[in-house]
């Protein structure tokens, strides 16, 4: 029988002190199955979707195992994609570890390394890092992993994803071979499987749900709109008439998400802030902790938010653009329905991103209802760049799964026409210079 309470985990009184302080009222799913076989030593590799208490679940055994502040050098180690999720974990751990002397420091990117580097020195027991930047600060002599015992991946596909599988080769190289690995994904496509077989022993496989599943909380809907005008108007009318106390919304450039910024901004749409990766550090922290107060009604940003972002009161996620990598579309809508509230996801899609829907709705096992838009919404004229584009993508689309497609815009030969006639003209005239 699954554990029922906390208490029944068996972790200590100083933990259970800080799990009530947070209001957590009884484990989740992936916490009941994870701890009790991290904390009996196993490898494990966990599959489960954003918003089911993944962090605490990797969080909790690892303070058990590290206990209180020892030495200084670090004993647990816990890589993320992202310098959001980096601080997301590390603000939970911190939290957690409230009544213990346990020194816990977020490593990351975007910052000079040399205050990160006197906090190390200082003495440390946990790292929460990406994988560059720890790799940055290892090679500079800081970091000493002598007695590292545990090692976390978390958000393993993303890490996949963004291209950090020679980095984390190469943290696996400089770390002690006798440890413990955890890790963490939501989607689990062949080369995490790859990278769990390269470094787990024998792990323990924990899935509260098929991989790609969404939460059953969060109620989806998308709309077929033919414009980025359209989505403009069709996002000007959901907030105004819709009950949103947070919104979250998502688009693909940062030319777009500066855009729908400062549009929303200028119809006093808000308070509304926008995040991507042309921001500085301290203002998407800041950016970040106003979104968390409530502060902010809506915030526009790239996927660089799609994971770190636990805030339990986001009402509604919009996908502005539907996302070309398909995981992507569970960790976007994984930000609303969070700790089992009602949350609500609602896409967007042109002509050409309906392809994409068919394939997410094959992701992640279920069918995305289509509504109407509705009819007070203006459709705007597409403008000729967009028509090129959408047309594009739907050549690009079909000739992927058709290789002698020939669409609008294959290379075309030459055929009689102006251009030969003109070159007939220019040999002509060649022949009588010679003469």
């Amino acid at each position: 029988m699954p554990p029922l309470s906390f208490k029944d985990l068996k972790l200590n009184p100083q933990l259970l002190n800080a799990i009530e302080d947070m209001r957590y009222e009884k484990p989740t799913a992936i916490q009941q199955k994870a701890i009790p076989l991290v904390l009996n030593g196993h490898d494990l590799m966990g599959i489960a979707q954003t918003g089911t208490g993944k962090t605490a679940a990797f969080v909790l055994p690892v303070l058990m195992k590290v206990k209180y502040a020892q030495g200084s050098d670090v004993r647990a180690l816990i890589l993320a994609p992202t310098k959001e999720l980096v601080l997301q974990i590390e603000e939970v751990a911190k939290q957690l570890a409230t009544y213990t002397d346990l020194r816990i420091l977020a490593v990351y990117g975007g910052v000079g390394p040399k205050t990160q580097i006197e906090q190390i020195e200082n003495g440390v027991d946990i790292i929460v890092a990406t994988p560059g930047r720890f790799m940055d600060i290892y090679l500079r002599g800081a970091i000493f992993t002598k007695h590292l015992k545990t090692l976390v991946l978390d958000e393993a596909d993303k890490m996949m994803d963004m291209g950090f599988m020679p980095q984390i080769r190469k943290i696996l190289e400089v770390i002690p071979v006798k440890r413990q690995n955890l890790l963490f994904s939501a989607t689990m496509p062949e080369r995490v499987v790859a990278l769990s077989e390269e470094f787990l022993e024998y792990p323990e496989r924990v899935e509260v749900a098929p991989q790609a599943t969404t939460i059953e909380t969060i109620n989806q809907a998308y709309y077929e709109i033919p414009n980025i005008k359209t989505k403009i108007n069709f996002v000007e009318h959901l907030l105004q008439t819709e009950k949103f106390t947070r919104v979250l919304i998502f688009t693909k450039t940062k030319q777009t998400a500066d855009n729908l910024f400062k549009y929303l901004d200028r119809k006093g749409l808000g308070p509304v802030r926008v995040l991507h990766s042309n921001k500085g550090q301290n203002t998407r922290i800041h950016t970040m902790r106003l979104f968390k107060e409530g502060e902010l009604k809506v915030l526009v940003a790239t996927d660089v938010a799609s994971r770190g972002i636990d805030v339990s009161d986001v009402s509604h996620v919009i996908n502005f653009d539907v996302p070309t990598l398909y995981e992507d579309y569970v960790h976007r809508i994984g930000r609303t329905g969070r700790a089992e509230k009602l949350g609500v996801a609602i896409t967007f899609a042109n002509e050409a991103e309906l392809f994409h829907i068919a394939n997410i709705e094959k992701l992640i096992r279920k069918s995305i209802p289509q509504k109407k838009l509705p009819k007070n919404i203006k459709i705007e004229a597409s403008t000729f760049e967009e028509k090129q584009d959408i047309a594009r993508s739907i050549d690009h689309q079909k000739r992927k799964d058709d290789p002698t497609f020939k669409g609008a815009f294959h290379e075309k030969k030459a055929r009689p026409g102006k251009d030969n006639k003109w070159n007939s003209k220019n040999k002509s005239k060649s022949k009588k210079r010679r003469r």
